[in-house]
């Protein structure tokens, strides 16, 4: 059994592929390596070149693993699924054709769900036929994800979607089969939430699949839930911090992960705003030095 850690381009402030402020790529490439981490996730299809004999040449240039994709699309809007199904067909062929096994699908933040992230009892919820459209989607793009290209697929839980709280994640959970959908879970968004991430990983560890490492500055959080503080908002003032530094408590999630025996990727995600005086090598390589610290 071997635990490895990874890291993701949203450490350098790359949330959406045609961002001006990104990074150039091959210098996100770069820092991962330099602050010693071994695999780097691809970010938002077309931020990394999709020409695979380029990124492959830089991947091993810099020594790193692809570990998988993410598609933050929104599953929840009827009308932008031709958006969804051209991420995630792009994000397939370029994990396949780096061998990496991880597709990762968000639904991505819905004005109607932004204002109540962290507040479960105030967030709107879908009604019956609006749910099973939703999930239906959901189940086509893991199924394509699955069956066509072989990867295994995995649901994440993200502030201001319509998968956010615990509840609404563990619906989903139970109407799709377990074969097809697993769960990468992210420690970060489980807490924003106002859930205990090792709580609920001591309850499905046999369906997690994957780990995205965030932590969450509890001062930040309680402050932007009050103030109804939008997602990217929050990120800028803070809301995640370098590992350790929260009150997500990765000793007890490293012992749930060695309990239940846990082989794979371990990616650490501290989302940050790209405009801020921040350095994300310094912080890249606090948060492995963290995590080094307590044995992972």
């Amino acid at each position: 059994m071997m635990i490895q850690i990874g890291n993701a381009p949203c450490s350098w402030g790359v949330e959406f592929a045609d961002d001006p402020r990104n990074p150039q790529w091959r210098e996100v490439l770069r820092q991962c390596a330099e602050a010693g981490y071994t695999g780097i996730e691809l970010g938002p299809v077309g931020f990394m070149p999709e020409n695979p004999d380029e990124l492959g040449a830089a991947l091993e240039e810099f020594g790193l693993t692809l570990i998988g994709g993410v598609v933050f699309r929104p599953f929840h809007d009827p009308d932008a699924w031709r958006d969804v199904v051209d991420g995630a067909e792009r994000t397939c062929r370029a994990l396949v054709a780096h061998g990496a096994r991880h597709l990762v699908l968000i639904d991505s933040i819905s004005p109607r769900r932004a204002p109540t992230a962290g507040r479960a009892s105030e967030a709107e919820q879908m009604d019956a036929a609006e749910w099973r459209a939703f999930r239906d989607r959901i189940v086509t793009i893991a199924e394509m994800g699955a069956k066509v290209y072989g990867l295994t697929v995995s649901i994440h839980a993200h502030a201001g979607g319509f998968i956010d709280f615990e509840p609404e994640l563990e619906r989903l959970l139970a109407e799709v089969d377990p074969d097809l959908l697993k769960i990468c879970l992210d420690t970060g968004h489980h807490s924003y939430a106002g859930y205990d991430p090792v709580a609920f990983m001591q309850r499905h560890m046999d369906r997690i699949s994957y780990m995205h490492f965030k932590d969450i500055d509890p001062a930040v959080k309680a402050q932007v839930i009050e103030n109804r503080t939008g997602f990217y908002e929050a990120c800028g003032q803070g809301i995640f911090c370098n590992l350790g530094q929260g009150d997500v408590d990765f000793g007890a999630v490293r012992k749930v992960l060695l309990d239940a025996g846990f082989d794979g990727w371990c990616t650490v995600e501290q989302d940050c705003d790209p405009t801020l005086d921040v350095s994300p090598l310094d912080d890249a390589r606090a948060n492995r030095g963290y995590l080094h610290s307590i044995g992972f």
